[in-house]
């Protein structure tokens, strides 16, 4: 996500640091960068207008006349607008209501508003410790509320159960004293969509929350329609009082323009992002964090966060005590490309990182994707269980045997060894807490080096 407008933005920051002083000129051409990648990124255009508004004046200002680094102020003062124009802090669902506290997901049809339902109620079970129920109020296309009951039946998620041919204020009511009778404390409702906002939709949904009074009314949008998704906001909000949004598809959205456009246009926060179809594939959204992988700052607390989530706690506490004692063998090169794959191949993990266009540079130039993960894999699989603890024994005969069995030849066996080496010196250093030789942003060369 953000791929295009983080490109535009590192290039911009990149001519302003270099930049002993900066006069109007320098800046305008730069706001000018940054307002054209915006529309380009889908940002609606009055956001876009109403951003650089903001901007200019600041980085005309004194104090960026006066800074020693008028570039790092300069791009200290575009974050800060970002982070206004994304929602400030991060919103959380509020559960703060008698239980069972209703919450209702509305949004057009195709948005993903089943499978975001789903995944909200993992969420609110997984982490606020709730028992929740979903129900589906959409009567009207064809086996939407059996898919909740899958998706329900699949996850060990409460679902209420369907009752054919009921109307969705009864369904609404059964599912409150249900819930009730279940004992569950949250009551998620799945509200029948359309292709388009019509009266007859609006009329239902307003009729069906007068009936839940809900705790919450979350709209899910779909993150590759840009601008619509912004108007589509703008439409419910004035039916049914949004109190947040939620993103789907935002893995696939490599402009980023819905999730800039939200908050300004609708006035609501964006609470949550869709990153992909699995149960689990979503997270909260964290404005600050969010523009730092906008400007190409990284995120590395999401990283670690995402890789607590993925992995667990007892695989990283046995990774944290292999680096304390400087050990890193082969088997935990193996684990290390396993979690990688978990956590979204080598580009998953490296969206989080800073410097991520660089980063992506390098690996093009080395001639990187996620083909070496699965082939570094099978090398490894190929290996006994002495050669993978001590490397060093891999002698020609062996090459060629590891080369046979994983489908590869003794050349790729060396080009692997060669990158083992560099990862394992790498840990050494980490463990000893000297980052030295390593890169400032992004991986080091000479790692990209040895995988040539």
């Amino acid at each position: 996500m953000f791929e295009n407008l983080t490109n535009k933005f590192e290039e911009v920051f990149s001519s302003f640091k270099k930049a002993p002083s900066l006069d109007e000129k320098q800046v305008d051409e730069g706001l000018k960068t940054i307002r054209k990648a915006l529309l380009e990124a889908d940002v609606a255009v009055d956001v876009a207008k109403e951003f650089i508004n903001k901007v200019k004046p600041k980085a005309l200002g004194q104090e960026i006349i006066r800074s020693t680094s008028p570039g790092q102020m300069v791009v200290k003062i575009v974050y800060d607008e970002l982070v206004n124009f994304l929602g400030s802090s991060n919103s959380t669902i509020s559960l703060n209501a008698v239980p069972p506290v209703p919450i209702m997901l509305v949004g057009l049809q195709g948005s993903g508003k089943t499978t975001t339902t789903a995944k909200i109620a993992r969420y609110l079970e997984k982490n606020n410790k709730k028992k929740v129920m979903m129900a589906s109020l959409d009567v009207y296309r064809p086996a939407a509320q059996e898919q909740l009951r899958l998706l329900g039946e699949q996850n060990n998620i409460l679902t209420l159960p369907v009752v054919e041919n009921q109307q969705p204020t009864d369904i609404c009511r059964r599912a409150i004293s249900a819930a009730k009778l279940n004992g569950a404390e949250v009551i998620l409702f799945d509200t029948a969509g359309r292709t388009q906002i019509d009266i007859q939709m609006m009329g239902e949904i307003k009729q069906v929350s007068s009936i839940i009074n809900p705790n919450e009314t979350l709209l899910v949008a779909d993150s590759l329609t840009g601008q619509v998704a912004a108007e589509v906001a703008k439409e419910f909000n004035k039916t049914v009082n949004l109190s947040g949004i939620i993103l789907t598809r935002a893995d696939g959205d490599a402009r980023g323009g819905a999730a800039l456009s939200m908050k300004h246009v609708a006035d609501v926060p964006v609470k949550f992002l869709g990153i992909g179809e699995k149960i689990d594939n979503i997270e909260a959204f964290y404005p600050e964090r969010i523009a730092n992988r906008i400007l190409g700052m990284g995120d590395i607390v999401s990283l670690v966060e995402k890789a607590a989530d993925e992995l667990g706690e007892e695989n990283l506490k046995k990774t944290e005590e292999n680096l304390k004692k400087g050990q890193f063998s082969m088997e935990d090169y193996l684990t290390q490309l396993r979690q990688m794959k978990k956590m979204g191949g080598i580009e998953g993990v490296m969206s989080f990182l800073p410097g991520v266009s660089k980063i992506k540079s390098q690996m093009d130039q080395a001639g990187i994707d996620e083909k070496i993960v699965a082939q570094n894999e099978a090398i490894i699989l190929s290996m006994t269980k002495q050669e993978r603890e001590n490397p060093k024994i891999i002698n020609g005969s062996r090459r060629k045997r590891i080369a046979n069995g994983s489908g590869t030849d003794p050349a790729t066996i060396n080009k692997l060894l060669k990158q083992f080496k560099m990862m394992s010196e790498m840990m050494k250093k980490m463990s000893k807490g000297n980052l030295k030789g390593m890169a400032d942003k992004g991986i080091p060369p000479e790692l990209f080096n040895q995988l040539k």
